[in-house]
């Protein structure tokens, strides 16, 4: 995990990882907690992940049916000051001599609600325009539980959302904030870092336990 950075804007600071805007878009104080704190836990979740993520991280390129596959290729956008490792991409071509960027992001589960798998492949996607100087229209992200690709289109409004984030935790990790706690109680119930996120909600069960035992040998006659 990299130190925390400057903003976008400026090119001696370290990088965002990529990996990080999947944690911003889900809660920005998850993302503080892993890349500015360093507190890390493992939960099902994750674990599933970096099994699936481990087949594609062996890297390498091959060709069939004319489209060329890069796996675990290094990106990065010196404009947004990002950099990461795409799992796969795919390079079709257009008819004219061009091999248009193609994205494909593992992920464990199925599609979800929020954003935060989108924000991460588009933001490969811009790694990628500025790389290669081709336009990226879309890509997909491939889920273990369906088994199925699911196109994303990279238009305005999910590369406004990606620039956003970008600069928000950019600005998290230069001011070295951490954000309160979030409200969206459903996204904590599968977080990794809920109990080390807000130990004082998963304490009271415990701690109501205690106040009851204490109560209930206070009441018991001595011997």
């Amino acid at each position: 995990m990299t130190e925390a950075v400057a903003g976008p804007e400026d090119e001696r600071s370290e990088p965002l990882p990529l990996s990080a805007l999947q944690h911003a878009v889900y809660c920005l104080r998850q993302a503080a907690l892993i890349h500015l704190e360093r507190l890390w836990a493992e939960n099902r979740f994750t674990a599933e992940g970096q099994v699936l993520h481990a087949v594609a991280d062996k890297g390498g390129s091959r060709k069939a049916r004319g489209v060329r596959r890069a796996m675990a290729l290094p990106l990065s956008c010196r404009r947004l000051n990002i950099a990461g490792v795409a799992d796969v991409v795919e390079f079709h071509p257009d008819g004219n001599g061009t091999d248009v960027p193609f994205p494909l992001e593992y992920k464990r589960g199925k599609p979800k609600l929020h954003r935060a798998d989108e924000v991460q492949l588009c933001a490969q996607a811009l790694c990628l325009e500025e790389m290669t100087g081709v336009g990226v229209p879309e890509g997909a992200l491939f889920y273990a539980e369906t088994k199925r690709r699911v196109v994303v289109p990279f238009d305005a409004d999910l590369r406004q959302l990606t620039e956003e984030t970008i600069h928000a935790l950019a600005e998290v990790l230069r001011t070295r904030t951490t954000p309160p706690p979030t409200d969206k109680r459903q996204r904590c119930r599968a977080c990794s870092l809920h109990e080390l996120c807000r130990p004082d909600i998963v304490a009271k069960p415990v701690k109501s336990w205690r106040s009851r035992m204490v109560e209930k040998l206070l009441a018991e006659p001595s011997a």
